[in-house]
């Protein structure tokens, strides 16, 4: 038994010893450049594509398998503008043989030095890339796919891996669409792994140039252990672009082939988006109206979920002087089933609006009558919106919108079963609130939409002169309005608006009309006196109830106490047609009171009737209500001309006057 064990000691020995001599004399005498043409030959078959290596052939055996290969080339078909398609300058593996009899990979490096890919589409669509490899002869066999899944299911063939040192350097890659006129082109291409084990993170280093703009890359990531695609992979990275913005990424994947659960925290530092997309040579879509903003944008947050949930937890969005905290839950993605919380300190969208354009008195250009019923006939799909399920909330502390200034801004959107309800709808603004509730049904091809709405205290004339640029109205608004109304083009909601309100306009004045000021200044108009002031009708209470019906507007009721004036409005506003047919009927009085009389007074009618259209209304004085209207020339001679006379003619001028300053406020309302 001792003589056989001492005999299988001898020829181990000897076996190891030839082993070790091979493995050095090999290499020396084998003359490598003989096999080049096959070399070539196979992989030229193999691929459809010439390819040659260079002279500079190294091949190692012990204790390291090594391979140094130089300048090595994959042709380009016939027909594309580059020679090659691919090319490296040198190529080196160096791995350890006396691991792989337990299993065990062991790297020492692995080098490639300047690889450079051409791809190319060209004017008929072909890919240079296109029928690379031999096309199987047959379909896989269907056991053979279950058991080479069933082999991939228990994991890597291997016991460990380990590599010392993996480095790409100055790659390059190109990207021609010769159809498109469009070329990409990634250079300066660096990739470093290092310490690339199963147990241990991996140390990688990426830098390039995409289109001569800079990027890089460091970090960890791992381990990805033994059963790659299972597990939990932390990522602890850095990225840094254009030498303007910088990414830190930091967290875990885990199970990235099954569940593919995140839990990620995002920290982009406070970067310009001007100078990032001057950098890409990217125009901004509009140019704002103040030059400084658009300069410092950071995000914070913190990602978690899978392919089924998603949650976006303690967000923090920087714009300019705009802080913004969110957060968000999405899940059952296919309906989806969304819930939102957005708070929003202030922002002045003013300030990121274009210019508006130079107004040269010149109509702007409608599109074609085509177009537009074309955009018309397009049917909307509400389809989404009727499996959507919605819970969210925005929170708005000041903003300002085209001048009009609004704060403590309170939304809630609810949405289920193709019903979208809002509520509440508040806000502040020019010492008054807003109250309005929105509900839209899509459960039908026409939405139908009930908006109600309640407004106290709201200062008219600052919040007009903010908004339109315009002096037209001053007082307290208090209103209550319902409204409903079916479809989503303007010309459908026209023809089924529906429903009921009230304005009221309580200690103000009407901008631009002077009626009572027409009569107190009788001398002053034909006696030579100039008037100076901007003329304005005081009033104490400016009441218009309304009521709607398929688009007819019915404004019975409205009237303005003023003193020394009443003026009372009725008639009809069809928006269908955009026809207007009313009758307004001023009456001086002989009295100052105002607000709160009631009293039935006498004086001197003028009643004026508007009709025509929108866009070119007509007004007029009604004759037969003013031949028929009570005069109270005694009391009018009292209040306004004293113990003079007065005369006819001044008088009728007077009416004339008044008719001319309702049609030019109805004008500046109009426009």
């Amino acid at each position: 038994m001792k003589s056989i064990i001492k005999w299988l000691l001898i020829f181990g020995g000897v076996f190891i010893v030839l082993i070790v001599a091979a493995a050095f004399i090999i290499p020396k005498f084998i003359n490598v450049q003989k096999y080049k043409p096959t070399i070539e030959q196979k992989i030229t078959q193999a691929t459809g594509r010439s390819f040659s290596l260079g002279d500079d052939i190294d091949v190692s055996v012990f204790p390291w398998v090594g391979v140094k290969l130089t300048d090595l080339v994959l042709g380009n078909p016939e027909g594309y503008k580059e020679k090659d398609m691919v090319s490296v300058k040198n190529f080196e593996v160096r791995l350890k043989v006396m691991p792989l009899l337990s299993k065990r990979i062991e790297v020492k490096t692995f080098v490639l030095d300047s690889p450079k890919i051409y791809l190319e589409k060209s004017k008929n669509g072909k890919s240079n890339w296109q029928g690379i490899g031999a096309k199987p002869d047959k379909k896989p066999d269907k056991k053979e796919t279950k058991e080479k899944k069933s082999s991939s299911d228990q994991g890597l063939p291997i016991e460990g891996l380990q590599v010392k040192s993996f480095s790409i350097i100055n790659g390059q890659l190109i990207y021609v669409d010769q159809k498109t006129n469009i070329k990409k082109q990634i250079s300066d291409l660096n990739l470093d792994l290092a310490n690339i084990s199963l147990e241990n993170p991996v140390d990688i280093s990426f830098s390039a140039k995409i289109d001569e703009n800079p990027v890089s890359l460091k970090g960890t990531a791992g381990p990805i252990g033994k059963e790659p695609g299972k597990g939990t992979i932390a990522l602890d990275f850095v990225i840094k672009a254009l030498e303007e913005l910088e990414i830190k990424l930091s967290g875990s994947v885990k199970d990235p082939v099954a569940s593919q659960t995140i839990d990620l925290k995002v920290d982009i530092s406070s970067f310009s988006p001007k100078k990032l997309l001057a950098a890409l040579k990217i125009d901004l879509p509009v140019q704002p109206k103040d030059p400084n903003v658009l300069n410092s944008v950071s995000l914070k947050t913190h990602v978690k979920g899978n392919l089924n949930n998603i949650s976006i937890l303690d967000s923090l969005l920087v714009l300019d002087d705009s802080k913004l905290n969110f957060s968000a839950l999405a899940k059952e993605l296919n309906k989806p089933n969304l819930k939102f919380d957005i708070q929003l300190d202030e922002i002045d969208l003013d300030r990121y609006l274009p210019e508006p354009p130079a107004k040269d008195g010149t109509p702007e250009k409608s599109k074609t009558g085509e177009a537009t019923s074309n955009v018309a006939k397009k049917k909307t799909d509400y389809g989404p919106l009727r499996k959507l399920v919605l819970d969210g909330k925005i929170t708005v502390g000041k903003l300002k919108a085209h001048g009009a200034r609004v704060e403590n801004i309170d939304i809630h959107i609810l949405a289920k079963n193709g019903i979208i309800t809002i509520d509440p709808f508040g806000l502040s603004l020019y010492q008054g609130t807003i109250a309005s509730k929105v509900k839209i049904d899509v459960q039908n091809n026409a939405p139908r939409t009930k908006v109600m709405l309640d407004a106290n205290g709201i200062q008219a004339g600052p919040l007009l002169k903010d908004a339109m640029q315009k002096e037209l109205i001053e007082g307290t608004v208090k209103t209550n309005i319902g409204l409903s109304m079916i479809g989503e083009d303007p010309d459908m909601i026209k023809q089924t608006i529906t429903g009921q309100g009230d304005l009221l306009f309580l200690d103000g004045a009407i901008i631009g009309i002077d009626l009572a000021n027409a009569v107190r200044n009788v001398k002053a108009k034909f006696g030579g006196e100039q008037v100076t002031e901007k003329p304005r009708t005081d009033f104490a209470e400016l009441k218009i109830p309304f009521t709607a019906k398929n688009g007819l507007i019915n404004t019975k009721g409205a009237g303005l106490m003023s003193p020394l004036i009443r003026v009372l409005a009725t008639g009809n506003v069809n928006l269908v047609k955009e026809l207007l047919d009313l009758r307004v009927e001023p009456k001086f009085v002989a009295t100052l009171k105002g607000q709160g009389d009631t009293k039935q007074r006498s004086g001197l009618m003028v009643p004026v009737l508007i009709t025509g259209s929108f866009s070119s209304p007509k007004i007029r004085p009604d004759l037969k209500g003013l031949i028929g209207g009570a005069v109270d020339t005694e009391a009018l001679k009292q209040q306004v001309l004293g113990d003079k006379e007065g005369q006819k003619e001044k008088i009728e001028s007077v009416k004339k006057d008044v008719k001319g300053q309702i049609k030019g406020l109805f004008q500046g309302l109009t426009k």
